[in-house]
């Protein structure tokens, strides 16, 4: 910590030092770093813009972040701004570096600020780095008597997304990221349970659903083979009857095969015991409790 400060101290000590460049100078050692790539050109190019890079930066202290940290990235966002500086637009580098500073230090925010990813749209990245200062200017502009829920629906069309956006975000900031794996205690005693010791799962375990699965094959497999030992009727009668999602009545199978529907009972039922007994010779210690 120490030593990232002692940097960060040698990073302001060296920005308040540096030049400024006229316009003509900080074309020419554009051109230089373009044409040549001149990294003496490039250096003092950067150096010269260390200053845009830490009041871009101070923008950004509120987010709970290092501020040495932020300045990094925006100077990454410099040397990026350098890279693809054009000098034959007549735009001044401060101009166009600022964009790019900018746009680095946000990425940066919202890859570290919360382990929980949010919306990566320009609207929702609009949404995260506008609310705080919207919500205290519209509600500054109501004598801060503005019911929160009118708030909320004025921020929602100044960004362009939907209320429901806004209150979400609104939650996700008025709050810290709490890992499950922090300790319960605050250290006083000898307990080393985590947060996430508290949670209950609900579903089965992985063992719990492995042997559900093998059973649910061997009762599959064991089905299959009983069936086998049915006549074509008695197959046909339990096919229509209990093997469809849409079992048919006795009176259609009945009809449909030329008999009676107290006949389709009777062979319906006696298919049933021959499974029952097949299925209990093959697999008693699966099947006995079932069929009993």
């Amino acid at each position: 910590m120490g030593q990232v400060s002692e940097i960060h101290r040698t990073v302001l000590k060296a920005a308040s030092s540096a030049p400024y460049l006229e316009r003509d100078e900080e074309q020419r050692l554009a051109r230089r770093w373009l044409e040549a790539r001149d990294e003496a050109a490039l250096h003092k190019l950067t150096q010269a813009h260390m200053r845009l890079v830490i009041a871009v930066s101070a923008r950004f202290r509120n987010y709970g972040l290092s501020m040495a940290d932020i300045v990094q990235e925006g100077h990454i966002g410099l040397l990026e701004a350098a890279a693809r500086f054009e000098p034959a637009r007549e735009v001044r580098f401060s101009t166009y570096a600022t964009w790019w500073i900018r746009a680095a230090i946000q990425d940066f925010i919202l890859r570290n600020w919360s382990i929980v990813r949010g919306g990566t749209s320009s609207a929702q990245k609009s949404l995260f780095f506008n609310l705080r200062r919207l919500r205290a200017r519209i509600s500054q502009a109501g004598n801060g008597e503005k019911p929160m829920h009118e708030i909320y629906d004025e921020i929602a069309r100044a960004v362009g997304v939907s209320t429901i956006d806004v209150r979400t975000m609104a939650a996700r900031m008025s709050s810290n990221d709490i890992s499950l794996n922090a300790p319960v205690s605050d250290g006083d005693d000898d307990s080393d349970q985590e947060r996430g010791d508290f949670l209950v799962d609900g579903a089965p375990l992985p063992d719990e659903i492995l042997i559900d699965q093998m059973d649910g094959d061997r009762r599959m497999s064991s089905l299959r083979a009983a069936m086998q030992m049915l006549n074509p009727r008695e197959f046909a009668i339990l096919q229509e009857r209990r093997l469809q999602d849409d079992g048919a009545t006795l009176e259609a199978l009945g009809s449909k095969m030329g008999i009676s529907k107290e006949r389709v009972r009777q062979i319906e039922n006696r298919a049933l015991s021959k499974l029952r007994q097949a299925l209990v010779a093959r697999d008693p210690d699966m099947f006995g409790a079932v069929t009993a």
